[in-house]
This record gives structure tokens, sequence and C-alpha cells, in this order.
């Protein structure tokens, strides 16, 4: 993999480490929000990003209103994964978009997301969102994806042109090998990067994630997690929550997610990433870089 030339930009060397502290599912429910707001505060994290479909997205909404200085992107939705807590596209409802099952949500996972979405109201759909965030009054500093469906071969042209078109750091990582053994995908993946590069499109290198499996022993986790940190920039995301009766009605990972609030609300981590020389920067950075 070539060097990251953002790095150069940022007046970095090639031998730094360099986290982005990024939270999931922002909007998903209430106790996302307000899990983010107290982390946000507490300055620990560096980034997050609404799912715009979602029935909390009204709240983050008025909390980048209110804070405005929250880093705050958009986790492109086109999924819908629980059993009793739903939600479905803003650009359309009508069956031949392929975005929709027979309930009238998004299909609950990316394989049927995939092989059933019409790519061209995908697009329109990833454009909805990102216009609906900024007609809340979110300035959005990036675009990512929710469970990675908008990185599939099928939906990352668009996915790519959106966020071009708003001039948006578009969180694909550059060390493609890593996220996929497919030879014909590393390929492509490849001349994808190497033309963000050339069209000056800031990327993350690596995508390093709290484990949603796991609930104990957090805090030794994503210490040992930091450390193995390679030079570059990592996208390092985590989904926290507060520990709510919504939360574990929706979600059957919410031990995690609420570890993951705690694990990341305590000094000891921040102290790690300071003791061991990585540094944290937000997406904003990388936006204000690119324009």
């Amino acid at each position: 993999m070539n060097p990251n030339p953002a790095l150069k930009k940022l007046g970095l060397s090639q031998t730094d480490r360099i986290a982005i502290i990024h939270t999931d599912d922002i909007g998903m429910c209430q106790a996302s929000v307000t899990a983010f707001a107290e982390l946000n505060a507490a300055g620990i994290i560096s980034s997050g990003a609404v799912m715009v479909p979602c029935p909390w997205f009204s709240a983050a909404a008025t909390y980048c209103r209110q804070h405005p200085q929250a880093d705050m992107g958009v986790h492109l939705t086109i999924t819908s994964e629980w059993d009793a807590f739903r939600w479905g596209p803003i650009s359309t409802r009508d069956a031949a978009s392929g975005l929709v099952d027979d309930e009238g949500y998004f299909y609950r996972g990316y394989p049927d997301a995939i092989e059933r979405g019409d790519a061209d109201a995908v697009a329109i759909e990833f454009e909805a969102q990102v216009m609906r965030a900024k007609q809340a009054g979110i300035e959005p500093t990036h675009m990512d994806s929710h469970m990675g469906t908008a990185l599939q071969p099928k939906f990352i042209s668009a996915y790519v042109q959106t966020a071009m078109r708003h001039k948006l750091p578009v969180m694909i990582p550059r060390d493609v090998a890593a996220v996929t053994q497919d030879f014909e995908r590393i390929k492509v993946g490849q001349k994808l990067v190497a033309m963000l590069d050339s069209e000056g499109v800031p990327m993350v290198d690596y995508v390093v994630g709290s484990d949603l499996g796991n609930h104990t022993d957090k805090l030794d986790e994503m210490k040992r997690k930091a450390s193995e940190l390679k030079p570059g920039i990592t996208h390092f995301l985590m989904h926290p929550s507060h520990d709510t009766p919504e939360l574990r009605t929706i979600c059957s990972d919410w031990r995690a997610r609420v570890a993951d609030f705690e694990t990341f609300m305590r000094e000891e981590f921040r102290e790690h990433l300071q003791s061991i020389g990585v540094q944290v920067i937000g997406y904003k950075t990388l936006r204000e870089l690119y324009r």
C-alpha cells in the first residue's frame, strides 16, 4: 500500500499513528444519542455518524444544531437489522426499488439488500440521506456505511460519487486487502483508492473496531487494539449506548454497546492513547483538508 498522502498534507510523518475515535449508529435509538452527547462533552471521542432513517435522528440533529462543533458524519443506511425495531428508506416506498421487504422496511441483512437493491434507487437514497441531514442543520464531516453495505461492489460507485458531490471524506480503508480476500475485489478497490488519492479525497488507512460480541474485559480489548495500531490513519470505531429499557429491548448485543460507552468514558483509555503516542483527530480535519 502506498503512503497515505493525507499524512504529509497534515504535517505528519509516515510513521505517525493517528486514530479517529468514532461512534457508530447515532440516532438509532435514544440511548445512542445521549451516550454520544456525554462522550462528546467528555472529549474522549473525535467523531460520530448519524443514521438518518432511524427514529431518533431528529434528536441527534437537535443536538448537532445546539453543538455545531460536534464532528458528525452520515452513516448511510440501507439495512434494518433488528426484529421489533425497524426503519426504511426516506426517498421511496416503492417495492420496485428493491429497498424494502414485505413489511415495508429495509431488509434486515446486507445479502438481501445487495441482491435486491436497485443501484440507481440506492444512489437516490444515499443522496436523500445526506440532504436530510443537511436540511436538519447537520454539517456532515464525512460519510460512512452501516454494516458496510455501501462498500459492496454494486453500490460503492454511488457511495463515492455522493461523497465527492458533497466534498466529504468517504470512509474507505486504503488497505483494501485487510477487508477482503477476494482477488478481484482487491484489484477494483486498489484502483478506486488510487483514483480517490489522485482527486485529493483524504481517506483512512485501516478500520479497527470494538467487538460487539464481547462485553467483558472491554477496556483490555480496546487498549490492546490501540497498542496494535499501525502507522497511518485508523478509523477506530465503537457503538456506545446508555443502558436503557429501550436499548435492551432492541439489541441482542446491548451489553457490548453499554460496555463501549463505559470503557470510552474512562480516563484510563485516554491516558493509554497518550502513553503509546497515538494522536487523535476527527473527520472534520480531513474534510477541511479536502476542501
